[in-house]
């Protein structure tokens, strides 16, 4: 599939190729919803803590005597039952991280760059550049390009000026390949890259791809093998001994 590149004032300059195999998938949205929560997950600090009833302060002595009060017999007023006792099955420190293979995360961001094209979400340019890291030119620069409610601008490089103009800014993240975010690009209306960001991204999303013109090779050089199979070959070899056995019974 092809787009459209412009410049920075949003003059179309030329056309740019695109590999079908990131930005012209169906996106597998169990795929996507795995990356998300997974991602989610290894973001939280797990630090939550609550204190059971030995943890709290105070309780140490019985509140009143086993009977003849006419209440419920009671050893502590730190119960959980009671006001300022302890939680039962309350969350303690623990980890969210979870694994998730490469294959897939790299399977995920196909799917969305894929959905995002789908949607025209996509900015291609030749390269995006400001004079000053001021937030007011970077602004003004996405403005330019019909951009006015938040994009994720990806790099072949990092720019200090860039990345100084939009550190202040919540709804414009300056990212390179590398550090693209799945969790950015489904929160972020807009994508803008460049050429070389593109390229980059390509051959890192499809290093676990091989080339479909490849496939029938794989196919007839193993149908060509002259060698058996290991099972037929064990099988094959008892009865190469039969003869031998039938000789030294005789």
């Amino acid at each position: 599939m092809q787009s459209n590149v412009v410049d920075l004032t949003g003059k179309v300059l030329r056309q740019i190729d695109l590999d079908d195999r990131v930005f012209g998938i169906e996106p597998n949205q169990a795929v996507v919803h795995q990356a998300v929560v997974t991602q989610q997950g290894n973001a939280r600090q797990g630090t939550h803590d609550t204190r059971t009833r030995g943890e709290v302060a105070g309780g140490g002595k019985k509140p009143y005597r086993q009977k003849g009060t006419g209440y419920a017999r009671q050893g502590s007023k730190r119960a959980p039952h009671y006001k300022g006792g302890g939680v039962v099955f309350g969350p303690h420190p623990r980890s969210y991280e979870k694994a998730f293979p490469r294959k897939m995360r790299r399977l995920a961001m196909r799917s969305v760059l894929s959905a995002r094209a789908a949607e025209d979400a996509l900015t291609f340019v030749s390269s995006f550049e400001i004079d000053a890291p001021k937030t007011k030119s970077l602004l003004a620069t996405l403005t330019t390009l019909g951009i006015n409610t938040g994009a994720v601008v990806v790099l072949d490089e990092r720019s200090v000026n860039l990345w100084r103009a939009a550190r202040n800014l919540d709804k414009v993240h300056v990212v390179t390949p590398t550090g693209l975010n799945l969790l950015d690009i489904l929160r972020m209306p807009r994508l803008v890259l460049t050429e070389a960001a593109v390229a980059l991204l390509t051959a890192t999303l499809t290093a676990d791809l091989k080339p479909s013109a490849e496939m029938p090779a794989v196919a007839d050089a193993e149908e060509a093998s002259p060698e058996p199979p290991k099972r037929a070959r064990r099988a094959a070899k008892p009865e190469a001994a039969a003869p031998e056995a039938e000789e030294a019974s005789e």
